[in-house]
């Protein structure tokens, strides 16, 4: 029923319309969407048998929330998506600044008003859009910015005294009335802050100075929390966290698919990139991996997490290195190479916090290995496990009864044994790359044995990462040199390695 039309309390009575709180709002919406196969929560990934069902259950015992998890999981955009489940319209007095119930009111501005105009009081539609308050926890937020305080401004415009109601400035709080208000990072909000909350959840009034006022605020709360924030920056008081209700606890993506998803989801690819750049399942997987590496790193701090953002910027990292190799190149396409994967290390840096063998080691350095770590990781999700040739190798001589299998990647290996290189530059054109490639003996024969289907693009994506899997599990040498990728054979390079050294030190013996 279309009911915007209704511009004053006696129309709002005439139409039957009744009262109800938010609590039960977003419940009743809530049940009716389940009921439809609806989800109210769309394009929130991987949460659909954890969080997801934690929230409804929440929701349907009407309780105020706590999302407790690291960054980057979401956290926000769920408490964001519930205004979908509030009513499109609901009716509020005119010109009230805490959206006063028509048929309810409570403030003294409110109460007022219907007492002087009756049924003619006026009345006004707000959106649901409206109905939607958001701060970020900081050590400066005051009572009076969440609560509110005594203006003096408006005492001395309007001639009153410091006692009359009037002269109260609400907080962001009241001003979410009937509504839904979240506070981020609540470990941030100071002790005396989070104390002031009590009254509100538990009671649902406030109270501002020494006004005798009781105002029941109709608020869903929902708050935010890092559970690192704990010991590093603040807490959440005891009693604070006994009066939410419903603690939930959230993750990062726990499959490669669901992390592909989401960030499928969430970068910011234009139409242009899209048409100019072609991006293989195998980098994507690759980007995803990084994250997933970067989760378990012991140089990177498990207690700040790794947010889902480090994928999205990696990946529009990706897509921008191949785009800008072929507008230098004046080529119309392209493809995201394994090479380029080196243009996603600022995307890699800027959200991992180390700890201090991390520092030590470098961020830049750090972030090499874990795309290193990446490569090593997907590598035998397409091709045998160079780790079973190592181990084979070192066993020595066999007896005939015991010969092993041919090491599948001999050829490749003893091209390079020979004396040979292939040095790969990170702006190099298509076709010189793919030239480059088939240098190498048996490269090419070995991906068409294990990918026969494969294009010419696709052959020279999957040489090119066989290189760099066989340099992630040491069977060959990678040299990353200032945008100059340099793979030689493993003895050779360990043995200049090994000269240079000889020769510094019988310089210094001259020297001396």
């Amino acid at each position: 029923m279309k009911i915007q039309h209704i511009n004053t309390l006696g129309e709002l009575k005439k139409s039957g319309y009744q009262s109800r709180s938010v609590k039960d709002e977003v419940r009743a919406n809530l049940i009716r969407s389940i009921q439809s196969k609806e989800n109210p929560f769309a394009g929130i990934i991987g949460y659909e048998d954890t969080v997801i069902p934690d929230t409804e259950r929440a929701i349907l015992s009407r309780h105020n929330m706590l999302f407790l998890g690291l960054r980057g999981q979401a956290k926000t955009r769920m408490a964001r998506q519930m205004v979908d489940l509030l009513d499109e319209y609901i009716p509020i007095v005119a010109g009230s600044e805490v959206n006063d119930d028509p048929l309810q009111p409570m403030s003294k501005f409110a109460r007022d008003l219907i007492a002087e105009h009756g049924d003619d009081t006026p009345i006004k539609w707000m959106h649901r859009s409206e109905r939607y308050g958001e701060k970020l926890a900081t050590p400066d937020v005051s009572v009076a910015d969440l609560i509110g305080d005594i203006d003096p401004i408006k005492a001395a415009n309007l001639k009153l005294s410091f006692a009359d109601e009037k002269v109260i400035h609400y907080g962001i709080i009241p001003r979410s009335n009937r509504g839904i208000f979240v506070i981020n990072e609540l470990p941030d909000l100071q002790a005396r802050i989070q104390v002031a909350l009590f009254n509100i959840l538990q009671e649902g009034d406030i109270q501002i100075r020494g006004f005798k006022l009781r105002m029941p605020l109709d608020i869903l709360f929902i708050f935010t929390a890092n559970p690192e924030d704990y010991t590093n920056r603040g807490s959440i008081v005891t009693p604070l966290k006994d009066r939410i209700q419903s603690q939930i606890l959230t993750h990062y993506p726990k499959t490669i698919e669901n992390s592909l998803a989401i960030t499928e989801q969430e970068a910011n690819i234009s139409a242009d990139q899209s048409s100019k750049v072609e991006v293989s399942d195998l980098v994507k997987r690759l980007i995803e991996q990084v994250a997933f590496e970067a989760r378990n790193n012991e140089y990177v701090d498990k207690k700040s997490g790794v947010s889902a953002r480090l994928t999205i910027a990696a990946y529009e990292n990706a897509v921008s290195s191949a785009e800008r190799r072929a507008l230098i190149h004046q080529e119309k396409q392209t493809q995201i190479w394994i090479s380029d994967l080196s243009g996603i290390i600022p995307a890699i840096t800027g959200k991992i916090e180390l700890v201090y063998e991390g520092e030590q080691e470098g961020p830049y350095q750090v972030a090499l290995n874990l795309v290193d770590k990446a490569i090593r990781s997907q590598f035998v999700q397409y091709f045998p496990n160079p780790d079973q040739v190592k181990k084979k190798r070192s066993t020595g001589k066999k007896s005939v009864e015991e010969k092993e299998p041919e090491n599948p990647y001999r050829s490749i290996i003893r091209w390079f044994d020979g004396g040979n290189h292939v040095d790969l530059l990170t702006d190099m054109k298509d076709e010189a790359r793919i030239q480059a490639l088939y240098q190498v003996d048996g490269l090419y024969a070995f991906v068409k044995k294990h990918f026969p289907q494969a294009n010419e693009k696709q052959n020279a994506l999957l040489m090119e990462f066989v290189l760099h899997g066989l340099a992630a599990y040491s069977l060959i040498s990678k040299k990353t040199i200032e945008g100059r990728i340099e793979f030689k054979d493993l003895i050779g390079s360990m043995m200049n390695l090994g000269e240079m050294n000889f020769d510094s030190t019988d310089e210094d013996e001259d020297y001396n």
